[in-house]
């Protein structure tokens, strides 16, 4: 079973171009998976062809005695099936034992947002005085702007970005390849920035956009560290995540007004069923509103 694991997550990461953090997921859900298994089948390496529909719905149980949160069972159950479709392709398993295995139903969770004053006192709160404050204030300007995910931020090279037509080339999950939309006070923090940013670099990091006070590519970590430090400043929820400005991006766009065909495009989304959950967060908005001022509500 470690073999047939080992394959499959070289399939996830050169067939299907999935990104380390996928890849991480994946291994750390099917190891926990193959314990489980092994403990069952009572073998010290047990053939992945003894997988049964039975075994996996004894798997499904366990997990559900554990005390796990509904998202952390859909999560690993999808990542069970996904490698028993893989071992049918390779011809492993003859049947398909994932076939009938269902993980538990999801609450239906709206996406957290800021109100639009609030994001404005958010981008104002880095100071504009410091290099890494210039540096702070591009890249929240630039994840809320763009609607980007923190792991496209950080991965965003000079050579990705052109501010004369407020353009960036992002590389999203699965290494899709999308045009972001730069604003113009995206471009000009971004501007402001890169006339400090020589001063910081070392060679290695030559290319990265944004860099940390070492001189090397910022991570996601570092992103989460800083906006949780600036949130205490403006006194915002301390929920609020580096994802939120992706939502507020997407919540924000169509409450103007904006297609949700574009807004799909621009968070770069496969299918628009994703994309639509941002319709329930507007279609309560406006029902809370009705409610409110309603006459005969």
């Amino acid at each position: 079973m470690d073999e047939a694991l080992a394959e499959f997550l070289r399939h996830l990461a050169l067939e299907k171009n999935a990104s380390p953090n996928t890849v991480k997921s994946y291994r750390e859900d099917l190891t926990q998976a193959i314990e489980f298994f092994r403990t069952r089948l009572s073998g010290a390496a047990p053939d992945p062809a003894r997988l049964t529909t039975r075994l996996l719905r004894a798997y499904l149980g366990w997990l559900h005695e554990q005390s796990y949160a509904k998202s952390t069972i859909a999560r690993r159950v999808a990542a069970v099936r996904s490698w028993c479709r893989f071992l049918c392709r390779q011809g492993v398993l003859t049947s398909n034992p994932a076939l009938g295995l269902r993980g538990p139903r999801q609450d239906k969770k709206l996406p957290h947002f800021l109100t639009r004053e609030d994001l404005l006192r958010l981008l104002e709160t880095p100071p504009a005085d410091t290099p890494l404050g210039l540096r702070d204030r591009a890249l929240l300007e630039s994840l809320y702007s763009a609607g980007l995910r923190v792991s496209e931020l950080t991965a965003l090279d000079l050579a990705d970005v052109d501010l004369d037509d407020g353009l960036a080339t992002v590389r999203g999950k699965g290494r899709r390849e999308r045009l972001a939309l730069l604003g113009p006070p995206a471009v000009e923090a971004l501007r402001a920035w890169l006339s400090h940013r020589q001063a910081l670099l070392r060679p290695r990091a030559r290319d990265a956009l944004f860099l940390n006070k070492n001189g090397t590519r910022l991570s996601s970590r570092s992103v989460g560290r800083l906006l949780e430090k600036y949130l205490a400043q403006a006194g915002l929820d301390p929920r609020t995540s580096p994802h939120t400005l992706r939502h507020s991006f997407a919540t924000h766009l169509l409450d103007a007004g904006a297609d949700i065909r574009s807004v799909q495009e621009l968070l770069g989304h496969r299918n628009l069923a994703t994309t639509q959950v941002y319709t329930h967060v507007t279609t309560q908005r406006l029902r809370d509103s009705y409610h409110k001022a309603h006459p005969r509500a």
